[in-house]
């Protein structure tokens, strides 16, 4: 080819890179921005359609009267969508307007802002930038005097500084009760664009002042009060008292798991102190708490002579449940708890509001050590941590802001260990919370028309293994049969692991676990929330649990009345369902706060 006609050729060349170059820059750049430019002038003609036919509602003096781009569509002064470029996306209607203001000369001028995304008028849109004096959040003890800091300094980025005084205030705070405020500074320029401000204050009072004050000069609470409870970590406790540094004793209001009274101080101080949230954990002080051997006849002793080292968490002592005073005092369950206290080396001391057989009435009743009973953890916090909510009652229990109320919208990956949520009308308590992967327990067994559901094994040869791939199982039915009664769309299937024992069903002393795919699960003896629930009133059924061993006819499950079978199963006994399982990744949450009586619900 001559050298003539290689020249066109790279002319032509280039005239094609130019037009491709050309066409790219109108389709991306510049016919958006026509359309964008277009868009905002129908915008302010149909806002002046609607003054020429509205003029009474034109702005005098000083004022600015906003007609946003939904304004204009639901008055039907416009029709056709505006779309960001290239999707599907709506510009935005709510923040996109059209402002009107009086010039001096009496004419009115039309200032357009529209929000397209990555296409956005020209125009002051944007609200002055408010700068407080002070610190955004503030804690003040109750009866404090409050004075507001105030506004440092309010700053427009068109009208430059503005007058202070013409920031608006909004709320109030009563500092003789405890809660938490909201102070609002409201702030225009001269398009009335808004700004808002808030700043949070705090009135708390510490905790061992109202203690002292409620007891006077006992050490502690006696009888069934109702002003001493306290939520922490999403749980209920009851303020037992003071220590001597006027710290202040909790105890946990209601039995968590039963665990044998050889593996308490494992259990508590390893499993069960991992799941308070780090707050919690902050303001629990190590103590020592009383465990001396008492016998049948020092069972009413409120004098201790053998304490543990210094612990985490422990539980209550005979002798912390007889300074209680009285046979119904709220230091004794309704449940067969545990007590620090042993007899010898082979038998403890359980408590209960009351007792059957041969110790019907009596406070304690001694029982082997490797068997399992209700755990109620005691510990101890710093006296002055800062009550933040609450007046001390159930249904209000003093609270320290050590938990973070999840928000409408965010996703149940966000849920803690204690917090509660309802999903299709059932009522649920989260035991774990494994990277995002949320467990969940029932908070009663199952029933249906008033019935509580139950199920029996007929496993062959004596042997009750916890195997949901059996049809003669109990496992084989809550895994199967349970969605007749309740809604599973909202569960996921998981892979869990069941604990076999070889003889006595014991924490920590699984021979070998197996594993299982399943949707629906029994709970697990020693987990979270697995005791009957009893704190509001309301009582759990029997329900089996996944524990069991390969001893013959060892099995795990609680009684109607709460406590837990520490003897042979019987064959065909029956026992009801109380379901655990997983929540699906993809649920998201509506509204509500997590605790029993306002529980999460889901979208």
């Amino acid at each position: 080819m001559s050298k003539k006609n290689n020249n066109y050729l790279r002319i032509f060349k280039l005239i094609i890179a130019i037009v491709i170059v050309f066409l790219f820059i109108w389709f991306l750049i510049i016919s958006p921005k026509i359309k964008f430019h277009n868009n905002e002038k129908k915008m302010k003609e149909a806002a002046e359609r609607y003054f020429e036919i509205n003029s009474n509602e034109l702005p005098t003096g000083k004022r600015v009267k906003t007609l946003t781009l939904s304004n204009l569509y639901s008055k039907k002064y416009l029709s056709g969508d505006f779309y960001v470029p290239y999707s599907n996306t709506l510009c935005d209607q709510t923040d996109s307007w059209v402002k009107v203001r009086k010039n001096n000369n009496g004419s009115y001028e039309y200032l357009v802002y529209l929000d397209c995304g990555i296409l956005q008028s020209n125009v002051d849109h944007e609200g002055p930038e408010i700068k407080l004096n002070g610190e955004k959040e503030i804690t003040i003890s109750i009866g404090d005097k409050y004075t507001d800091p105030g506004v440092k300094s309010v700053v427009d980025n068109s009208d430059a500084e503005l007058k202070i005084s013409d920031v608006i205030k909004k709320g109030s705070i009563d500092t003789n009760k405890i809660g938490t405020y909201n102070i609002q500074y409201i702030a225009y320029d001269s398009l009335k664009n808004k700004t808002t401000m808030t700043r949070t204050i705090k009135v708390v009072k510490s905790l061992k002042s109202v203690v002292k004050k409620d007891l006077g000069q006992a050490k502690n609470y006696v009888g069934n009060p109702t002003n001493n409870y306290v939520r922490l970590s999403n749980m209920i406790y009851q303020i037992y008292g003071l220590d001597s540094n006027n710290n202040v004793i909790l105890v946990a209001a209601e039995d968590v798991a039963n665990v044998n009274f050889t593996k308490l101080n494992k259990w508590l101080n390893g499993y069960y102190y991992n799941h308070l949230n780090d707050k919690t954990k902050k303001m629990i002080v190590k103590a020592k708490y009383c465990n001396m051997t008492i016998t049948d006849t020092t069972l009413d002793t409120t004098e201790c002579t053998s304490y543990t080292n210094k612990v985490n968490i422990y539980v209550p002592s005979v002798i912390d449940i007889n300074k209680a005073q009285g046979d119904g005092n709220f230091m004794k369950t309704s449940t067969m708890s545990w007590t620090a206290n042993n007899t010898d080396n082979n038998k403890a001391y359980v408590t209960r509001y009351i007792f059957f057989g041969d110790y019907f009435g009596k406070n304690y009743y001694p029982d082997n050590v490797t068997n399992n009973y209700g755990v109620r953890p005691m510990f101890t916090i710093k006296g002055n941590s800062n009550i933040v909510e609450g007046d001390g009652t159930l249904s209000n229990p003093y609270t320290f802001g050590d938990s973070k109320k999840i928000k409408g919208g965010e996703s149940i990956d966000k849920l803690s260990t204690g917090e509660y949520l309802v999903l299709s009308d059932v009522l649920y308590r989260v035991v774990d919370n494994e990277n995002g992967l949320v467990k969940v327990i029932g908070d009663d067994s199952i029933v249906s028309d008033n019935e509580e559901i139950e199920t029996f094994s007929t496993a062959p040869n004596d042997k009750v293994l916890y195997n949901p791939n059996d049809k003669d199982n109990v496992a084989y039915f809550i895994n199967n049969e349970s969605d007749k009664y309740i809604d599973t769309s909202n569960f996921a299937l998981h892979n869990i692991e069941v604990p076999i024992y070889s003889g006595n069903i014991i924490y920590g002393e699984e021979k070998k676990t197996k594993k299982y795919k399943v949707k629906l699960f029994a709970p697990n003896m020693y987990e979270m929330f697995s005791a009957q629930t009893n704190l509001y009133g309301h009582f759990s059924h029997s329900y089996w649990l996944i524990n069991s061993s390969s001893a013959k006819n060892v099995a795990a499950a609680i009684t109607d009345i709460g406590v837990p079978v520490n003897e042979e199963y019987v064959a065909y006994s029956k026992f009801g369902i109380r379901v655990c399982a997983y929540l699906k990744d993809n649920i998201v949450i509506t509204s509500g706060s997590g605790t029993y009586g306002d529980p999460y619900l889901i979208g």
